[in-house]
């Protein structure tokens, strides 16, 4: 049966399900009572709606409250391991995978470090593969009971009918690397399991929004500063959040060589790796062999050393630079969006931290124009380190609302994925 809209029952059915899924994940646990106007529903559809997700072990009774003057509500929640999420951090030191069940609390991780500049296709593939397979024996999970696997990369994702998801990752030497077909060739997961690959500024941000500092926030840029920098814009016109390649506006003509080829990127001045580049040229010692996490602890214990000890003059003034040109970088964000807030994440911001934002934010406002300087606030990511794979994760688990609990049946690759379309859809924070 089509309704007048376009729309079938079935539609509608699932639509009834994906809303009530949603209000219990994130208002939740409710009442049968609340969930009505909460969604919109009627009394009626909610208790059908309830009734299948209960049959279908998706919802399950979390207490009762006492209602005025009549018998106590049942509460209802979502049920946690009624699902089950991969989320995959392609990030520029490690690997990291992680497992979650459907309220995203962690059941288990695998780390594989990368070699520095070493982002050979069949090496990171292989992590991938091998991180799925641990996480999967560690919590002893058949693949089958995945809902799909989530991955953040750097660098532009295409999707093409053909090929699948392509990454262009021009800083780390990949050129249209078919990395979903890659995955799926020689896979420890059944074909039934879906990928859903995005851009790890992307997938950070998606995080924050939903569950960080971001939630609530209507206009928003996330930024990741590691090795790289890296943006996500989210604004009504793109709810499901947007990559921006932020790293690589010009900030100097005829400056430093960026990782891209190009020279005088923001990531040429911003970047962990730059940063660090910086501090050697001017004579600062690292031990050789030293991953960058590492090296970026021993800049940073230079050039703010305990009370009583001397600071590095020069890992100090070229802090306070990269401040001053990541400060300029989040003025043109500024300008250009005009967001009401700026948030920034990534190993890198987390270790510089909140003695370094003070500075960021300083040079931030004095290069933005007054009045969208004015209504923004910058500050630290409240995820932490995880927040790419929680974000990556979350790409399964918004296909899973989009189908109101459902699991996918094998698709078209040519087919607009439902992950997409839940997006766009503004899903409540």
């Amino acid at each position: 049966m089509v309704a007048r809209n376009g729309r079938t029952v079935r539609d509608l059915r699932r639509a009834n399900r994906t809303a009530v899924l949603q209000r219990l994940y994130f208002d939740g646990p409710l009442s049968r009572f609340e969930l009505g106007p909460a969604t919109g529903l009627s009394s009626g559809s909610v208790s059908n709606v309830v009734a299948d997700l209960v049959a279908d072990r998706l919802v399950e009774e979390a207490g009762s409250v006492d209602s005025d003057g009549g018998r106590p509500r049942t509460l209802l929640r979502v049920a946690p391991g009624s699902g089950h999420m991969i989320g995959v951090d392609v990030g520029e030191t490690r690997v990291r995978v992680e497992l979650f069940d459907l309220t995203l609390t962690e059941l288990a991780r695998a780390e594989h470090p990368l070699a520095p500049q070493r982002y050979e296709v069949e090496v990171i593939v292989d992590h991938i593969r091998q991180g799925i397979a641990e996480v999967l024996d560690t919590a002893d999970l058949a693949p089958e009971r995945l809902l799909g696997v989530g991955i953040g990369v750097p660098g532009i994702v295409e999707r093409t009918p053909d090929r699948g998801a392509l990454v262009h990752g021009q800083t780390i030497g990949w050129d249209a690397v078919p990395l979903e077909a890659l995955l799926r060739a020689g896979s420890p997961l059944p074909d039934t399991v879906p990928y859903f690959i995005d851009n790890g500024a992307k997938t950070l941000g998606q995080a924050e929004m939903w569950f960080g500092a971001g939630r609530g926030a209507r206009n928003a840029v996330v930024v990741l500063f590691g090795s790289g920098v890296g943006a996500s814009l989210v604004t009504p016109d793109v709810d499901q959040g947007r990559a921006v390649e932020w790293g690589h506006l010009t900030v100097r003509v005829r400056g430093r060589r960026c990782r891209c080829g190009a020279p005088g990127c923001l990531e040429a001045y911003a970047g962990a790796e730059s940063l660090l580049a910086r501090w050697r040229e001017e004579g600062g010692r690292v031990p050789d062999g030293t991953d960058e996490e590492t090296a970026l602890t021993t800049m940073l214990a230079a050039a703010y050393p305990p009370e009583g000890t001397a600071a590095d003059p020069v890992a100090l003034a070229v802090l306070e630079e990269t401040a001053e040109y990541l400060g300029a970088g989040l003025s043109d964000l500024i300008n250009l969006f005009q967001p009401e807030r700026i948030l920034i994440g990534g190993w890198a911001g987390l270790a510089l931290g909140a003695r370094f934002l003070p500075a960021v934010r300083r040079h931030a406002m004095s290069y933005a124009l007054r009045h969208p300087a004015g209504k923004v606030t910058v500050d630290l990511g409240r995820l932490g380190p995880d927040a790419v794979t929680v974000g990556a994760a979350i790409l399964p688990l918004a296909d899973f609302f989009a189908r109101g609990g459902r699991r996918p049946d094998p698709a078209p690759k040519d087919q607009l994925p439902a992950w997409r379309t839940a997006l766009q859809e503004r899903i409540p924070r």
